[in-house]
């Protein structure tokens, strides 16, 4: 729910990774994404099209518990910045990293 569609995009990038993390807990197996095209060909939500549904995409970011090296090349610049910032804030660059990624990909779907 929300005031604006932005507003309840956001929230629903919330809502669905608490829902994956308790659906994943109790042994559920999380669905594969669907492009907009298929959910739109599906007959269980043509009602819910032919009345005025509106259709956003969400990005589901998951924290798995486990960790993986990546190795990044990164504008000079940029990473003076995220670590500066790591910095102020206490944390790593590994953590800093993370943060921007998960509060920003939703962003992009």
């Amino acid at each position: 729910m929300g005031k604006t569609i932005d507003e309840a995009l956001n929230n629903a990038v919330e809502s669905l990774r608490q829902w994956a993390e308790i659906a994943s807990a109790r042994g559920k197996v999380i669905p594969e994404p669907r492009s907009p095209d298929a959910i739109r060909a599906d007959a269980q939500f043509a009602e819910d099209f032919a009345t005025g549904a509106t259709l956003g995409n969400v990005t589901l970011v998951r924290k798995l518990g486990r960790t993986v090296k990546a190795n990044l090349s990164l504008d000079s610049g940029i990473l003076a910045e995220i670590d500066a910032t790591a910095g102020r804030l206490g944390i790593s660059r590994s953590a800093m990293v993370e943060k921007l990624a998960e509060e920003r990909l939703p962003a992009f779907a």
